[in-house]
This record gives C-alpha cells, structure tokens and sequence, in this order.
C-alpha cells in the first residue's frame, strides 16, 4: 500500500475484490452504503465479506442516511466499522447521541452550494470528528451522495476547519488534480468518478485518480512522488 502525505476515501465499494483493489490502488479509508436506494447498497452479510477482506490498517467507513439506533446496532454487530459517515439530515444533537451511543468516530457529509452553506458546515465541526463537504444534490435527487455533481470549489479557498475534512462530489481522475490545488485539500473522497458502471469500480481509475491527488500531496511537501506502476488486476 503506498504511503503518503494526503489521504483517499473510495466509496461505494460492493465485492471483496473491490476493497482489495482500493487499498492495492493508494486509498486509505472504504465506504461501505447502506441505503437502499443506492445501486451501491449492500445487505448485512455482503457488507461483513466485504470488509473482512480489508487489509489491516485499511479504515472501513459505514455510510448511513438517518440511522435509527436498532439498525445501528445491528450493523455494527456484525459488520466491523471504524468510522460512521453520516449522510442523512441529522442534526447535532442526532450526530452527539450516535457517536455516544455507538463510541465509534463520526463523519458527518454536508452539502454545499453557496459559500452561506460553510456557516451550516461549522456548527458540526464542534461535534464531529470528521467533515465530509460534497455538493448539494439537484432538487428531487433519490441520493444524498455519489450523483457525480461538482460544486464551485473557490467557496472553500483560505477556508478550514479545526478537525480534518474531506472534499467530495464529482470529483474524477481528469480534475481532482484540480480540485486539490484549489481547495488544498488534504483528504478526498470518490465514488462514482472511479467506476465503469454504478456499483462497480474500476481498477485502473481508481489508480489513477490515488495517483492524480498524491502528486499533488507529494510536491505539496517538497517530495517527489513514487513511480507508477501498471496494474495486474483484473477489474472488479
């Protein structure tokens, strides 16, 4: 697994293949979705082949949409997660009862469109232990996340947070170069941007999009970054 200075999150991951691939391809966190109306969604017991065939060290995020706590419960009974995403409408008092009650850290995904949405964003960093900040969905969207939107990313320049954030939505291979020089990212998150199909991600983009960021990171810290290598891998 190549080592660096930034860090990926590829989510949306469906086979043990995948989980396998995103790790092998650079990224350090997986994200597990379980919400129905996703063509990522798994079951309970799809979800656990998949993260047990994580390497060690390989962070396991679960994306949840307004949880209730029986669901919560049952999941992490018998799903091992080390982060909850939360990507619902919970509000705070919501985000402080499900990290009590579950003792799990917390990434709460909030959308942005405007630079008035930032004031919304900073009343969960006092919260929260991560900060998820994708674009707000199109009026009527079925998901709250992985609809392959972009939003302007000058909203967020010499504009940070306290604990550490993650930039998503619409980002690919083509333009995350982009969107961290931009933004100065120093975590990101993909979904849709590294499959061939929903539900289905590629080998080959989710290498290239680790290796887009990291050259970034890389120089961003005075180093050069490591060499490309071709993959082996079929695609899952």
């Amino acid at each position: 697994m190549i080592q660096s200075p930034t860090r990926v999150k590829i989510c949306g991951l469906t086979s043990p293949e995948a989980i396998k691939g995103a790790a092998q391809a650079g990224a350090t966190y997986g994200g597990l979705v379980f919400y129905e109306k996703s063509p990522r969604h798994l079951s309970l017991a799809k979800a656990r082949e998949v993260a047990l065939a994580a390497p060690p060290g390989f962070a396991k995020v679960a994306l949840v949409v307004n949880p209730q706590d029986a669901f919560l419960e049952e999941m992490l009974s018998q799903v091992p997660i080390d982060i909850l995403k939360l990507h619902g409408a919970e509000q705070p008092q919501r985000v402080k009862q499900i990290k009590q009650s579950t003792g799990l850290p917390i990434m709460k995904a909030l959308g942005i469109a405007t630079a008035q949405d930032l004031h919304e964003i900073d009343r969960y960093a006092e919260i929260c232990d991560q900060l998820l900040i994708d674009a707000k969905p199109a009026p009527g969207a079925k998901l709250p996340g992985g609809n392959g939107l972009a939003f302007d990313w000058q909203i967020l320049e010499n504009h940070t947070w306290k604990i550490p954030w993650m930039l998503a939505g619409g980002l690919t291979p083509d333009n995350v170069a982009q969107a961290v020089r931009v933004t100065q990212a120093r975590q990101i998150d993909v979904s849709s941007g590294v499959e061939s199909a929903p539900g289905l991600k590629d080998m080959d983009k989710m290498r290239n999009f680790v290796h887009g960021w990291l050259d970034v990171g890389w120089r961003r810290n005075g180093s050069a970054p490591p060499p490309r290598q071709e993959s082996d891998h079929a695609k899952p």
